[in-house]
């Protein structure tokens, strides 16, 4: 006879605590089998085997599968293909309900419905809960329904709806009892799925309120060791919880509240226009835009070789560590877009290549909100002068130090473009894309 469980299925939400979908897993009294799935629609896209964000769910689930040896559960860990895997899963186990967490992205919804559909044949169900953000869908939209486009009004509705009840923590460990008892299963290598570790260190889950606290004046210099929170990689992974981020944000710091604010909003804004998620401009007169895409810029741009040391710095810290200054990461974007004339999806697609917490909503909206084509976007008209940039952010070159040692020698390139050529250039051709609208 078939043991008679509920399914975990561990995500976007790697870790034990303050975890929704876990909860009410536990809470049923049935046996939690816990489950997580390397999943090969998106693995065997990464043409990098030294993908970082590999290596950083690797750890992350041996993390989990520790506990849970603790308490005489196991984590069953699959690299395949979700439906193939829960197909073997159906056959061994008598499955009741596969609890997860939602997934916004257009992948993840189709795929969601296609695990539900399964599942529904063989008699099971399917259930999701909000983990990953603190609003979500449609709950902060204008009074008619309709979705913000805009952040400003978008952030006071959410404020004015916060209280305790979204912020609380759920409380699974009181169940932790409830997760099935079997024999240890070997989390697979990360050799075993095709990758390779680069053992660079990760960002630190630890919270410092130090850091939060002049999170304001400190977040915009690059330079800054403890600037920023850094917390961008536990977010997209859930190895800390946002309910945590925000109660700690609001008793800390409220600029820094209002970047999980941005964080919600983006969230929105793609669950609601999933068209953004697919290559698609926001404002669709922007795709009228004839972009140079001149490969041989656009590689400079890559390896940081334009000449202009703080996007050259910026690219050079992305290349190395797999993150950028938030700061810096407008720079380089405004560059590409604007100095370049270059697509700003062939950034985003860089950006998704490489960055270690990358998310596709925040990542499509800065690179939408760069190029102009973005809700609440900068206007076309506004281009960063990488200059006077540096001149307020870096202005003792420390951080483009760091990253560019040969500046000041002759074989540092001179800038592939002068900047008022750029800005005349793109001003000329963003007003002849729109015309007319």
């Amino acid at each position: 006879m078939k043991p008679r469980i509920q399914v975990m299925w561990f995500r976007r939400d790697l870790r034990l605590s303050d975890n929704a979908a876990l909860y009410h897993a536990l809470r049923t009294g049935i046996p939690v089998l816990p489950v997580f799935i390397f999943d090969k629609n998106i693995l065997d896209q990464l043409d990098d085997k030294a993908d970082r964000r590999v290596e950083f769910i690797h750890a992350a689930i041996t993390e989990i599968q520790v506990q849970l040896l603790r308490m005489g559960s196991t984590l069953e860990v699959y690299h395949g293909y979700p439906v193939e895997v829960y197909k073997n899963l159906l056959e061994r186990y008598d499955i009741i309900t596969v609890f997860t967490n939602h997934d916004y992205e257009p992948y993840a919804k189709e795929r969601d419905a296609e695990m539900a559909a399964l599942l529904k044949e063989h008699g099971a169900e399917f259930k999701t809960y909000k983990d990953q953000v603190i609003f979500e869908k449609s709950e902060v939209v204008k009074d008619d329904g309709k979705p913000y486009t805009v952040f400003s009004p978008y952030a006071r509705k959410w404020r004015a709806k916060l209280n305790s009840f979204y912020l609380k923590a759920y409380p699974t460990e009181k169940y932790f009892s409830n997760f099935y008892q079997q024999a240890p299963v070997t989390v697979p290598s990360l050799v075993s799925i095709g990758f390779k570790p680069v053992d660079l260190p990760f960002p630190s889950k630890e919270l410092e309120e130090a850091v939060i606290r002049h999170y304001g004046e400190n977040r915009n210099f690059p330079s800054l060791e403890k600037g920023t929170s850094k917390m961008g990689v536990h977010l997209r992974f859930g190895t800390v919880s946002i309910r945590y981020l925000a109660r700690k944000a609001m008793e800390w710091n409220d600029v820094y509240l209002n970047e999980l604010v941005w964080r919600d909003f983006y969230h929105a804004i793609l669950w609601h226009f999933p068209q953004v998620g697919k290559g698609a401009s926001f404002k669709p007169e922007y795709d009228k835009i004839e972009w140079r895409n001149n490969e041989a810029e656009f590689a400079h741009w890559c390896n940081g070789t334009t000449g202009y040391p703080i996007v050259d710095a910026g690219m050079r810290e992305l290349n190395t560590t797999g993150y950028m200054h938030n700061r810096v990461r407008m720079i380089v974007a405004s560059f590409l877009t604007k100095h370049l004339l270059i697509d700003w999806r062939w950034g985003e697609a860089y950006f998704a290549q490489k960055l270690l917490d990358f998310d596709l909503a925040a990542n499509n909206g800065g690179w939408q909100w760069a190029s102009s084509s973005g809700c609440d976007a900068a206007p076309y008209f506004r281009v960063f002068n990488p200059s006077l940039q540096t001149e307020k952010f870096d202005k003792d070159l420390r951080y483009i130090r760091k990253w560019i040692p040969e500046l000041n020698e002759f074989n540092y390139p001179q800038p592939i473009v002068q900047h008022e050529l750029a800005r005349k250039r793109v001003l000329e051709v963003y007003a002849k894309g729109l015309k007319g609208i």
